[in-house]
């Protein structure tokens, strides 16, 4: 019989997402086309593409308008995606397409991706690209009505699209979905590694959550199913949107009484591995292994049992 030791819980996140946004997000500025026409003339602009943000940075309307007189790009849907609480000023992402279709190669030029990027901006122009990305991936899924399969329309600057025929709204859809830090009586942690990955990179076990799941079953089934190891105290420590393609990430930290249990599935997961705080960096320094990226929750997450600032992997790929 095996005596549970409590380890120490790792300091929240919460602490960092509990402030309050830079951006107001202002609903009530939604529901007016002329207050928005407003807003948007003296907008700064996130031009999306493919889910992909357009490396030519903040855009202003004549710019927007320049762009689809060229030819080169159709009109598309604006998305407002909220004031700065500090200057006042309005945000909004413009969504369009290419008007001739694209190669993948194509699509790169002058166009980047969020995973690529992220570890690159600031804090606001993080958030507004996730809410700017997760707005387009959920209206180019969803064209139509999951009611009647009529064509629906983007209304409320984004933040809704409706159906002319049967008068139902739809709002954008956020699945949930858990990754958990495990953390054996030793206080090493289990990280694991994805066949799609590149070779090194090992990160958190993560999975969504299945209907009538609470966020600690979910847990503790994603990581034996994963892993092999049950875990106990299971705590919550804080939540990052991730809209790739439209999850909002719970992180949770979790404690396993047996890590000799330990073995990949072989499907989602091809091996795992234990590390002391001493292995984790001289593996990252020697370049042997791959953290996940900075923008990721897993590096913070990893980052806070480390009990400092981690290096290697600042990229996706």
């Amino acid at each position: 019989m095996r005596i549970a030791s409590r380890l120490v819980p790792l300091p929240l996140m919460s602490a960092i997402n509990s402030q309050p946004s830079r951006i107001d997000r202002s609903s009530h500025l939604r529901e007016t086309p002329a207050t928005l026409d407003l807003l948007w003339s003296k907008a700064q602009i996130l031009q999306i593409a493919q889910g992909r943000i357009g490396a030519e940075g903040y855009l202003n309307a004549d710019r927007v308008a320049a762009l689809i007189a060229s030819g080169e790009f159709k009109e598309g849907s604006r998305y407002f995606l909220g004031l700065d609480a500090v200057t006042g000023d309005p945000y909004f992402a413009w969504d369009t397409q290419w008007s001739v279709a694209k190669s993948d190669e194509e699509m790169q030029v002058g166009f980047t991706t969020l995973r690529e990027v992220g570890a690159e901006l600031s804090d606001i122009d993080v958030e507004l690209a996730l809410h700017a990305v997760a707005l387009s991936n959920w209206h180019r899924a969803h064209p139509c009505c999951a009611k009647c399969g009529a064509p629906t329309r983007v209304d409320l600057g984004g933040a809704v699209r409706v159906c002319d025929v049967d008068k139902s709204q739809h709002h954008p859809r956020t699945d949930g979905a858990v990754i958990v830090l495990i953390r054996d009586k030793d206080d090493r942690i289990l990280l694991g590694h994805q066949p799609v990955w590149p070779e090194g990179r090992f990160s958190c076990f993560a999975g969504f959550l299945e209907p009538g799941e609470t966020f600690e079953q979910c847990v503790a089934r994603e990581v034996f199913e994963e892993s092999g190891v049950s875990v106990r105290e299971i705590n919550y420590l804080g939540s990052q949107p991730w809209p790739f393609p439209a999850s909002i990430m719970i992180s949770f930290d979790a404690v396993t009484d047996f890590p000799e249990a330990a073995r990949p599935d072989g499907t989602e997961i091809t091996e795992v591995k234990w590390f002391t705080r001493d292995q984790l960096r001289a593996e990252a320094k020697a370049g042997t292994l791959l953290l996940p990226p900075t923008i990721s929750v897993a590096r913070k997450m990893i980052e806070r049992w480390l009990g400092e600032t981690a290096h290697g992997g600042e990229t996706w790929r």
